[in-house]
């Protein structure tokens, strides 16, 4: 397993930006799909984005598609989610995940058995 590190959430005010990053302290990042996922309170983890391996493709959930954005900075060895134009119902842990394969680039699904490694979470929060 990869142990992954998420930073960068906080408390904003609908319409700000945060960017998350999840890096992992000793592994190369560049091999894997690297997904972020968030649990809101009282709901079930959902697929946020991905990032495929090497960045082959990229997925975003219907909800987020045209606000957040998921990118590598293989110097960095780091993977951000840029979250623009938050909405109060982006309030939710997020977590970074790696997974050797995924199948989302063909089912249009993040599945979470599909990654073996989950970081600690980070709480977004965006309230006025």
């Amino acid at each position: 397993q990869v142990q992954l590190v998420e930073s960068g959430g906080g408390l904003v005010q609908p319409g700000d930006s945060l960017l998350l990053s999840c890096t992992a302290p000793g592994i190369i990042l560049t091999p894997y799909t690297i997904g972020w996922f968030r649990q809101a309170p009282g709901k079930e983890r959902e697929g946020v984005s991905c990032s495929g391996s090497s960045g082959g493709y990229t997925y975003y959930a219907d909800s987020v598609k045209g606000r957040f954005t998921i990118s590598r900075d293989y110097a960095k060895n780091t993977v951000y989610l840029q979250m623009n134009s938050l909405k109060p119902e982006d309030t939710a842990v997020y977590y970074c995940a790696a997974g050797y394969s995924s199948t989302t680039k063909d089912t249009g699904v993040m599945w979470e058995y599909e990654y073996e490694s989950w970081g600690q979470g980070t709480q977004v929060t965006v309230s006025s």
